[in-house]
This record gives structure tokens, sequence and C-alpha cells, in this order.
């Protein structure tokens, strides 16, 4: 049997529940409270607590659909395979690429959000590129590595986020007025807002893309998924209250370090160190649960062909896709050259939304012994990814156009040369 022919390796079931749940919130936290929160703040000031809202449910829509999919295909690959499985060879390319592409934008985002917390300007980019090699090696000595480095980093990081949120309390700054939209921020704004924190919250879709790695996934991946997206939103919500109270959304917005200014607003200079360290470690966990996710991925499409076969390959002592680990890491040192954090954070929001679109709608195919939650929570999802899509800043929307558009031109191609070398 040739090795083309041979059936594909399958993954180790390693994780449990509790592992799935910590990757997740891994995935969720280092970007949402670290790299978001600025941005959205300057989009659409105190309303941005509106946007949260909208972009939970929004994110709770698609969570469901994920779950109830990952429960009927426990495999590698996520929306990938399940916009194949329901909908078709297209729609599912279609997720995969966007995820992919997006989700390779969101490393290098990490990346420089790590940097920017532990070196000089001048550094930033060479020390990105060593944190991106260093977590690459970790990935590809087993997926059991990454889920316990992966609960270390959270752990950590919520102390940290805790202490932020006691500091700043503690400084006696509180203003409540401060948590009032201030009139300024239109309905455009804060749907822009929604879309921008959105991309905080797509780190459940790390759970769904681990499927054939955890041990009875029908019942634990729905349960970590819900668990993770929970858990996060009640972080999320804190903070955002947190800092609105203590510094004001302007401060917020041109904040380069928000949560630091939020820690030191009483005057403990001190606690900005503390902060730096935790948003490094949030950065290096979202960083490392997403090279997971974005490996696996690529492992699926390479089964099918929607990437080149060789990636396929599942190392015979780790069990995890190597070779597309390793162009994965390249791939995101080349980005972290030429990219920034806010451009990469709306592209980024782009090809997600396109990717839980399709999971939306392969949801919504599915049949009664495999529907877990109401449909109508699959049309809120598939609505609320079009409406935020539409809303994010412009250049997030025409970059985020042409490269998927790339992506079929290619497949489109393939698929004619395929025919005529058949025929």
């Amino acid at each position: 049997m040739t090795a083309a022919s041979a059936a594909p390796s399958p993954l180790a079931r390693r994780l449990g529940f509790t592992d799935a749940v910590m990757i997740g919130l891994g995935s969720m936290i280092g970007a949402g409270v670290f790299a978001v929160l600025a941005p959205a703040s300057a989009v659409a000031g105190p309303a941005l607590l509106i946007g949260l809202a909208i972009a939970a449910i929004v994110a709770y829509g698609n969570a469901t659909s994920s779950a109830q999919l990952a429960a009927q295909y426990p495999t590698s690959g996520g929306a990938y395979v399940y916009g194949r499985e329901r909908l078709g060879a297209w729609p599912g390319f279609l997720a995969g690429w966007s995820f992919i592409v997006g989700k390779t934008a969101s490393c290098a985002a990490m990346a420089l959000t790590f940097a920017a917390y532990v070196a000089p300007p001048e550094w930033q980019k060479p020390v990105a590129i060593v944190g991106v090699a260093a977590l690459t090696l970790v990935n590809c000595l087993g997926v059991h590595r990454t889920a316990a480095a992966t609960k270390v980093i959270v752990v950590v990081v919520l102390a940290v986020l805790a202490f932020v949120v006691t500091a700043g309390l503690a400084s006696g700054d509180a203003q409540p007025v401060y948590l009032l939209p201030d009139g300024n921020a239109s309905a455009y704004a804060v749907l822009q807002s929604a879309g921008l924190l959105f991309f905080a919250f797509a780190g459940y879709a790390r759970i769904a893309t681990l499927g054939e790695e955890v041990r009875d996934p029908a019942r634990t991946i729905p349960r970590a998924i819900v668990w993770a997206l929970g858990g996060a939103l009640v972080v999320y919500a804190t903070i955002a209250v947190v800092a609105l109270l203590v510094v004001g959304a302007p401060t917020l917005a041109g904040a380069h370090a928000p949560l630091a200014e939020v820690a030191t607003a009483g005057g403990w200079a001190w606690a900005s160190p503390i902060v730096s360290v935790g948003a490094a470690l949030a950065a290096l966990g979202a960083l490392l649960a997403l090279l997971a996710g974005v490996g696996r991925t690529s492992l699926a499409m390479a089964r099918t062909g929607d990437l080149p076969r060789w990636f396929a390959v599942v190392h015979p002592r780790f069990a995890v896709p190597q070779r597309a680990e390793l162009l994965l890491g390249a791939l995101v040192c080349v980005l972290v050259l030429v990219t920034d954090l806010r451009g990469a954070i709306g592209f980024s929001s782009f090809g997600v939304l396109l990717y839980y679109l399709v999971a939306n709608l392969a949801a919504l195919t599915q049949d009664r012994v495999h529907r877990r939650f109401p449909r109508a929570l699959a049309l809120v999802g598939a609505a609320g990814c079009l409406l935020l899509a539409a809303t994010l800043p412009p250049a997030s929307i025409l970059g985020g156009l042409l490269v998927i558009a790339a992506g079929a031109g290619i497949r489109a191609l393939a698929e004619l040369v395929r025919k005529i070398t058949n025929r």
C-alpha cells in the first residue's frame, strides 16, 4: 500500500474536559483582555459594553452550533469538516481557508503583543520570532504538553487580572459616570466594536479543532465550549467595567498598555511590571493554542486534498501534524516582520466570522437526533456573523475578501488541473 493510499494516521485522544476548557480559555483570554479592549474603546467609547454584549450573543450562537457539530463529527478540522459533511466541498474549503488565514494573522498579533510587553521597540520583532519558534517546538512535542503549558499560563493570567481589578478599585478613582454612553457612538460604531471584540471570543474554536484528541468527544466538547465561553465572558465584562470605571474611555482608547493604566491609577507604579508579565503570558497562552488549532485544521484540509497531502503526515511518536506545525511557525515569523497588531485584529475577525458563518449554516442542516440546541441559535449566529463582518473596518474587509478570493482561485485551478490530467 502506498503512502498516498494509506488511511490517515489518527491523533491520540489525550485531552480531558479540564484540558479542553483551559485551551479554550487560554485562546480567548489572552487575545481579548490585552489586545482588543483599547481599539474597541477607541471606536465606541463606553458603548463598548453594548458591543461586548452583542459579541457575546453572536459567540454563543456560534458556540452552540460548534458544540453540536463537534459531537456529531469528533475529528480534527472544526467547521472545515462540518462544512464539507453538511454543505459540500466548497463551503468546507471556505471555512477552512478563512480559519487558517485569519488565525495565522492572529498568531502574529499575539506574538507581537507578547514582545511589546517584554522588549524595547527595537527588539520586539526578533523577540516575537523567538517566541513563535519556542511555542512551535512545544506543539511539535505533543498536545498533552500544549494543554499542560496552557493550564499554567491561564492560572497565572487570571491571578494577574484579579490583581488589576483589585488595584483599580483600591485606587478610589472609580467614576460610575464613565460607564454611561456619551452619545457620540453611532449604531455602526457599536457594531464595529462588537466585531473587534468578537476576535476575543473566537478561542472556543480551538476546542472543536482538537476534536480528534479529546476523550469522549460527544460529551466533552459541547460542555467544554460552553464553559470556556462563559468563563471568558465573565472575565471580559469584569475587566471592561473596572477599566472604564477607573480610567475612562478616552484614556483606555489611547493607552498602549490599558490594564497597566488601570492598575497604576492609584499611584501603584510598582504594579506595572506585574501587569506586563501577565500580558506577556496571556499572549503566549493564546499563541500556543492558536498554533495548535491552525495546525489541526491544516491537517484536516490536507487529508482531503484541499492542501498538499504532504501535510497530512502525523508524527509516529508525538502524534501531532509536525509538518503543518513547522510550516505554520515559519509563516507566522514572516508575518511578524510585515504586520502590526491592530490591522491583524480586524483581518482576523473577518476570517473567523466567515468560518463561523459556515458552521452555523451547517448546524441548521442537522437532524433532531444530533441537534442539542434550538435552531434559532444557529440563525442568530449566522445573521450576527454577516452583520459584524460587514461593519468591520473597510481595509479589513477588502483584505479579507482578496485573500479568500485568492484561495478559492487556487483551489479552482487545482481542480481544473486534476480533471485534465485524469482524462
